[in-house]
């Protein structure tokens, strides 16, 4: 590649693992790249590692050394927002001609309106709304499970396992998805304290495919759990468009299992993505660097 040649780096590094893509000035993808998990709960150090091996697989695959190429890069970090966390990733050092950094939700905001105004639900492991308009960040919840992230996949494990408990005391009828649930556990209470104690919002999570099959099934209690969870999706959706979106869309490992759920308004109203994260993160690299326009 010839030297001096322009071109854009996205990353997108989440609490699952960090995908990286690099760009053209024509918005040619010759690059691509995973790694492991990039999230600051992991320690600075520890998540621009892993930035940097994304980028690192994607710099090979495209065959370009960015001390011949003029490669500006736009991150967007789970956990950004974590006080210190952008000073500190400022001193780490890079071999890019510009590096800025945004939160992963908010590169997947940008992602899904090609950088217009808009708002996104995610409903995943967690949940939160976020958007952008007029300047104006926009946020509403995602505070981290178990206090917040209603709606979200471990939100959904977290409510059966609670449920199965009781009807393991008689406090419930059993129905089929809290006797699954228990026979995880091998019907043993005691161990599910020993698992509590060391579970993950992940960990959670893991149950919710099961509490989304035994509510497509018709199981009551299921039904009851989901239909609690699209309520509250819905309320992240509504308050979006209350505080001025123009638009909302619907992303996440749950959303298109919980779409179904949701009240007729709120399915009218949402819009597909135009784009992921890392569409979002490369947006930001073009408008990072000089001669480009608009801003961040």
């Amino acid at each position: 590649m010839a030297a001096g040649r322009i071109c854009f780096l996205g990353v997108d590094g989440g609490g699952t693992g960090c995908r990286a893509r690099i760009e053209t000035e024509a918005g040619e993808v010759i690059g691509q790249g995973l790694s492991g998990p990039a999230t600051t709960r992991l320690g600075i150090d520890a998540a621009f590692a892993s930035i940097m091996a994304a980028a690192g697989a994607a710099m090979a695959e495209a065959g370009i050394d960015p001390s011949r190429v003029t490669l500006h890069a736009g991150i967007g970090l789970a956990g950004v927002g974590r006080k210190g966390a952008l000073d500190a990733l400022a001193r780490q050092p890079h071999p890019f001609a510009s590096i800025s950094f945004i939160s992963d939700a908010l590169a997947a905001c940008f992602g899904a309106h090609s950088g217009e105004d808009g708002a996104i639900v995610i409903a995943g492991t967690g949940s939160i709304g976020i958007g952008r308009v007029g300047g104006r960040d926009l946020r509403i919840g995602g505070y981290g499970f178990p206090v917040s992230d209603e709606g979200s996949g471990a939100d959904l494990g977290l409510e059966a396992v609670r449920l199965a408990l009781r009807a393991h005391d008689g406090r419930l009828p059993p129905t089929a998805l809290l006797t699954e649930v228990m026979q995880r556990f091998n019907h043993d209470p005691f161990e599910i304290i020993g698992w509590m104690d060391r579970a993950s919002a992940t960990d959670y999570a893991t149950l919710a495919p099961m509490v989304m099959r035994h509510a497509d099934q018709g199981d009551a209690t299921a039904r009851r759990i989901v239909q609690q969870a699209a309520e509250q999706i819905d309320a992240l959706v509504r308050g979006l468009f209350d505080e001025g979106a123009p638009k909302v869309a619907l992303l996440g490992g749950l959303s298109s299992a919980i779409e179904p759920w949701l009240s007729p308004d709120v399915r009218r109203r949402l819009r597909a993505a135009d784009g992921d994260a890392v569409s979002g993160a490369l947006i930001l690299a073009r408008r990072a660097a000089p001669n480009q326009s608009g801003t961040a």
